[in-house]
This record gives structure tokens, C-alpha cells and sequence, in this order.
């Protein structure tokens, strides 16, 4: 049974900036992978070349929304983010044809 390391790319402003400016992507990965594996998964559905993985365990949060029905009181989950570096000149294009 093979373990998805990589869950989704994190698409967001910073995200963007980050790829488009310093050739590093970001993705949620599963809370027990390593980096070596993280570089090993991403390697081989990508087909890059990764330099550098560095790991962080993003904390849960409590949010509140204000609906019609009152307050809604909610927990986001935590989750495990990588951000890669790719060797120069490479990267990767998370939105193909659109």
C-alpha cells in the first residue's frame, strides 16, 4: 500500500510570489513524511530537480462566522506544509492547459 506523501499544492499570493521569484513551491504533505521523502515524491511526479525541502507543522485554528442563525464556532485542521526548491532554470506548472 503505497502512502500519498503529497496531498495538494498550496495556491495562495505568497505561494505564487515564492515560485515565480525564488523557484520555491509549496504543498501540504502528510504529517508523518520526511523530507527525504517528500524530495524523493516530488521528484518523481514532477520530474525535477529538487536542492533544498524545508518542513513546518502549521498549528489548528479556531474560526468564527457570523450567519444568520448566530455564530458558528469551527476548528480548521492542523497540517504539515513543505516548501521546495527546484535547481535553477526548472519549475513546475501546477495548472497545465487551462
Amino acid at each position: 500500500m503505497a502512502k500519498t506523501i503529497l496531498i495538494k499544492p498550496i495556491i495562495t499570493e505568497k505561494a505564487e510570489n515564492l515560485s515565480e521569484n525564488l523557484g520555491r513551491y509549496s504543498f501540504v504533505v502528510d504529517r508523518a513524511a520526511n523530507k527525504i521523502e517528500i524530495r524523493k515524491a516530488v521528484e518523481e511526479l514532477y520530474n525535477v530537480t529538487v536542492t533544498s525541502v524545508n518542513t513546518a507543522v502549521m498549528p489548528g485554528k479556531a474560526k468564527v462566522r457570523n450567519t444568520r442563525s448566530g455564530l458558528q464556532r469551527g476548528r480548521v485542521s492542523a497540517f504539515k506544509k513543505a516548501v521546495v526548491k527546484l535547481a535553477v532554470g526548472e519549475e513546475i506548472d501546477f495548472f497545465g492547459d487551462i
